[in-house]
């Protein structure tokens, strides 16, 4: 039982998706949709760059949206009669703003409108960082979470922004709580800690502003059920119709995203193969650390052994 997953920003790289286009119709036109949405060209940009302006957030997360859907739509011809191989899927799942991308794939929304909507997701996301800051923390055990959120919460506003995987996890709010949970992370049992050049406190409540500007822009979206269920990015909660996956493009920019508890849920519940759909392979790292005996495959490895006629 195969689930699909989508990753989220900082999986940007420039030439992502432009071989595929070059010999993939279905995914040449998802970049020409993109463009037309957005009124540019953010194929160019993806394809060329350069790549201090695709890292911006709001270049990157349609760029990101975009090449992640190419690829959605060129496996699905790729795989035609051998759909039962890695599809279709049980689940569909995506990393913080690789939501949108699940909720394309699964068919709750438009690619046209999602391309807009994360351009101004990334747009309302810079515009409320305030004194925001992100940290990444590695091999502290989970135990000391807690402690570690103490250490900052007596420097300002703090929270665990994303839950990647065991002993992995990234903290934003406040920069001095946050640089001052990063400095103590060692001392801890943390084997690294390292501030992030980024200056958008992501999934947390620096993103209020945010998260209401996105309740005004979602409100005359059509939303659809999904033609599978979607996870919650904090909890796992299963979306099952369109108001539920409205609702979760909301909540999830305030809120942290806990990978582990989402991939732990779909193996709970039968869940054997991830197929992460979209450039680079950085869930399918996390889903092996999370499970190790889940079979994880990213599309950027399909090959011909996999008897698929789709380029890397």
């Amino acid at each position: 039982m195969p689930a699909y997953i989508y990753p989220g920003q900082g999986s940007q790289s420039v030439g992502m998706g432009q071989a595929l286009a070059a010999v993939s119709p279905e995914a040449a036109a998802v970049w020409q949709q993109a463009d037309e949405a957005l009124g540019e060209s953010v194929s160019t940009l993806a394809w060329e760059g350069p790549g201090e302006e695709l890292d911006l957030t709001v270049n990157a997360q349609p760029a990101l949206l975009a090449a992640s859907i190419a690829a959605q739509r060129a496996l699905e011809v790729a795989l035609g009669d051998e759909a039962g191989r890695f599809g279709p899927p049980t689940y569909f799942a995506g990393h913080s703003m690789g939501q949108y991308s699940a909720m394309v794939a699964a068919g709750v929304l438009e690619l046209g409108d999602a391309v807009r909507l994360v351009r101004e997701r990334g747009r309302l996301m810079q515009a409320s960082s305030g004194d925001g800051a992100m940290a990444a923390v590695i091999g502290l055990p989970d135990e000391q979470n807690e402690e570690l959120l103490a250490v900052g919460a007596a420097e300002g506003i703090i929270t665990i922004a994303n839950r990647n995987s065991p002993g992995q996890i990234v903290i934003s709010g406040q920069r001095a709580a946050v640089e001052a949970a990063a400095e103590a992370a060692r001392g801890l049992g943390a084997r690294r800690s390292l501030v992030l050049p980024v200056s958008v406190a992501a999934h947390s409540p620096f993103m209020a502003e945010a998260a209401e500007g996105m309740r005004q822009a979602l409100a005359d979206v059509p939303f659809r059920t999904p033609t599978a269920p979607l996870l919650a990015n904090a909890d796992a909660i299963v979306l099952s119709d369109g108001e539920a996956c409205r609702d979760e493009l909301i909540d999830h920019l305030t809120r942290g995203v806990d990978w582990v508890t989402a991939v732990e849920t779909m193996v709970a519940a039968g869940t054997d193969t991830f197929v992460e759909i979209g450039p680079g392979k950085v869930l399918s790292g996390l889903v092996r650390r999370i499970d190790k005996a889940a079979t994880v495959v990213a599309i950027d490895d399909i090959t011909t052994e996999h008897g698929l006629e789709l380029p890397v």
